[in-house]
């Protein structure tokens, strides 16, 4: 190594151990900001010593509330592990881009690597362990989470900004802090050189963890899964809806009605028909009276794409499917990459775009075909002034009536507003910085949000969906004025008028044919508003059969959950179904359940050839028996719905195989026992 090289080494060592060892002394939580850089402690590459740490790190607190196992973690537990800590908040987009690089990592060394989510809360309702939860499962996160809500492993670790990434040996030492995106290219090499170190040394255990249990499998499916961002094509009487975790988009109509479903419903970066074409978590959607499209923010495909509600297609417009690393001024729009797009407005031939990652507005030149920064310098922050040096923070929400854009800064729990020309300014209606939020009406000095996602505009007045506060509320651009309208404040779901109505994290929202329309996300619901009466219900989808596909003919190589073998007496006889449901559920009677049976030899039991419905609990299916050995297996599509509210449905798919023999004197029954998965939200 060069004099130069040790010396910028040692500068480096002295600088982030320093910085270190002070957050570890103190127990006051630093105020904590985005982290843009990555360094690791230990980065002499030439000394073997870094793959060993020296400080033993704190233990997990006591008490805290864990997620994806089935029991609080201790570092014993993880002794023999290569160890990763990534300290995350689930609202910082930063957070949510690293997660696909934690899951190579994780898929690169699935016996030795143990990733731990640490969540430190930025915002008052990132707090709450079911509020996680719900973040865990809209980002596919199934690595153990500790919900870190007192910073004390913050603070013991010396961590100053989302995402750090703490790495552990096998014995429970730090070998090094690192922060920033694009973390898998620093921290691939370094886990590879320790896993092969530690192998030698025969400090691995490469048994798999026994407490895992990711919240997803104790979660049914609903019917929309964390649906995102609404609009509306008034003429044509459609609305559009991103249901966004189930990577597609729904089209109904105003009373609910299910007319068509926009993409496969698996995660994927495809243009094709409606039927093949794939999307990655969609967000924002705006509908183009002229040209008869679609525009869709295909936020995790960091794409623009278009939907030809004529011809049935979908085409992508700009991006390349990959995240934009670096900013830029643009280019053409199949060329240039583009960074978590997360909203959409129209205004004549531009398309203006929430770059959510890249902390800007991009616009889009539908007839010209080139794309690039609008406003926004690219730092993450609150400052007014021209579009170019303005500083936006994680753009979310954005609108236009044509003279000005209207957006919303989740990150600094703002509203603001931009010129349209150029040369104009970026301005603040209402916010104060990064770190003030809270949930404050009245005139601009005084309002507090937390963490708006969605922004309308009616009658000029702006309605904001006021996420982490699970509010509605009215700003006035004019006064500067903001009114709580909607929404009590706690998370949950009830219908009601004004404050008694109970959202869980509104993201987005419309107006169209004289009612309001909003994605109440974590509920997985769509929620309507009379503005009249201010009288919030929940909307009804109807034809779900369309949100289904059909349960599949069983593949005799496929592995589907075998019964006990049963003799049964020949002759005249019947299947009996019964399905034990969670507390407070019940069969929806307007949705097409249905069970099918199938018999692996059709001599022994010939099984109706349709599909029988289910309207209760219990389902009786006559079925004809000859002596022999065969198999019956059930197919059961549900679907079943709060008790009196079927607009809240979860829908389950089952398969279950009974091995039976026929046989005369044989005195057993044929029962086929369901049992979908128990969640208490849909």
């Amino acid at each position: 190594m060069t004099l130069q090289r040790r010396l910028i080494l040692i500068l480096l060592l002295l600088t982030f151990g320093a910085s270190w060892w002070a957050h570890a002394q103190s127990t006051r939580v630093k105020q904590p900001g985005p982290s843009q850089e990555s360094d690791w402690i230990n980065a002499d590459s030439a000394n073997p010593s870094r793959l060993r740490g020296e400080t033993r790190a704190p233990e997990f607190p006591p008490g805290a509330d864990w997620l994806n196992v089935s029991r609080p973690l201790t570092l014993r537990d993880l002794k023999g592990k290569v160890v990763l800590l990534d300290f995350w908040t689930f609202c910082c987009i930063n957070c949510m881009h690293v997660i696909p690089d934690l899951k190579r990592l994780e898929a690169k060394y699935p016996d030795s690597l143990v990733v731990v989510g640490v969540h430190s809360a930025k915002f008052t309702g990132e707090k709450d362990t079911q509020n996680i939860r719900d973040a865990v499962l809209r980002y596919g996160v199934e690595h153990p989470v500790i919900n870190d809500s007192s910073f004390k492993l913050w603070n013991a670790f010396g961590i100053q900004g989302w995402p750090s990434f703490a790495l552990l040996d096998p014995t429970g030492r730090i070998v090094g802090i690192t922060s920033g995106e694009g973390v898998y290219d620093s921290l691939n090499p370094l886990i590879g050189e320790m896993v092969a170190y530690y192998k030698r040394e025969m400090a691995l255990d490469p048994k798999p963890l026994p407490f895992l249990r990711p919240e997803h499998s104790q979660k049914p499916r609903s019917l929309l899964s964390y649906p995102g961002k609404v609009a509306v094509d008034e003429m044509g009487r459609r609305l559009f809806l991103s249901d966004s975790n189930h990577d597609r988009i729904l089209v109904l109509s105003p009373e609910g009605a299910v007319l068509e479903v926009i993409g496969r419903g698996t995660p994927g970066f495809l243009d094709g028909t409606y039927g093949t074409a794939a999307f990655s978590h969609p967000q924002g959607l705006v509908y183009d009276s002229v040209r008869g499209m679609l525009y869709v923010a295909d936020t995790e495909n960091h794409a623009i794409r278009r939907v030809d509600l004529r011809s049935r297609k979908v085409e992508t417009l700009a991006g390349t499917g990959h995240q934009a690393q670096t900013g830029g001024a643009g280019g053409p729009v199949k060329t240039t990459a583009l960074n978590s797009p997360w909203d959409l407005t129209q205004v004549g031939n531009q398309l203006y775009i929430a770059m959510a990652g890249a902390h800007q507005i991009w616009k889009l030149d539908l007839v010209g075909g080139r794309i690039g920064v609008f406003a926004g310098s690219g730092r993450e922050g609150l400052t007014d002034g021209f579009l170019p040096d303005a500083d936006l923070a994680q753009t979310s929400g954005i609108v236009s009536e044509g003279h000005k854009l209207y957006f919303v800064d989740s990150e600094s729990s703002s509203v603001r507003m931009a010129d349209l020309d150029p040369s104009g300014r970026a301005d603040t209606l209402v916010g104060s910085g990064l770190f003030d939020f809270g949930d404050v009406d009245g005139e601009k000095g005084t309002v507090r949000l937390q963490h708006p996602i969605g922004l309308a505009l009616h009658d000029g007045k702006l309605f904001v969906a006021d996420t982490y506060n699970n509010k509605i509320k009215v700003l006035d651009p004019k006064t500067r004025k903001v009114t709580a309208w909607l929404g009590s404040g706690k998370a949950g779901w009830a219908d009601g008028a004004g404050p008694t109505a109970m959202f869980d994290e509104p993201c987005g929202l419309v107006f169209g044919w004289g009612r309001w329309y909003i994605a109440d996300t974590n509920n997985h619901a769509l929620r309507v508003a009379d503005p009249a009466t201010s009288r919030v219900t929940t909307l009804q989808l109807k034809g779900l059969d369309k949100l289904v596909q059909p349960v599949p003919r069983v593949n005799p190589e496929s592995k589907v959950p075998e019964l006990p073998k049963v003799a049964v007496a020949p002759g005249e006889g019947q299947v009996e179904l019964t399905i034990a449901l969670p507390t407070g559920m019940e069969i929806n009677p307007q949705a097409p359940s249905v069970i099918n049976l199938e018999s692996g030899n059709q001599a022994v039991a010939s099984v109706p050839k349709a599909g029988v419905a289910v309207k209760s609990t219990l389902v009786r299916v006559p079925l004809t028996l000859h002596r022999g050995i065969t198999q019956i297996t059930a197919h059961l599509t549900l679907y079943y719905c709060s008790e009196g509210k079927v607009a809240l449905c979860y829908f389950y798919q089952g398969d279950l195989t009974l091995p039976i023999r026929v046989t005369p004197g044989a005195t057993g029954k044929l029962k086929f026992p369901f049992n979908p998965r128990t969640s208490t939200k849909p």
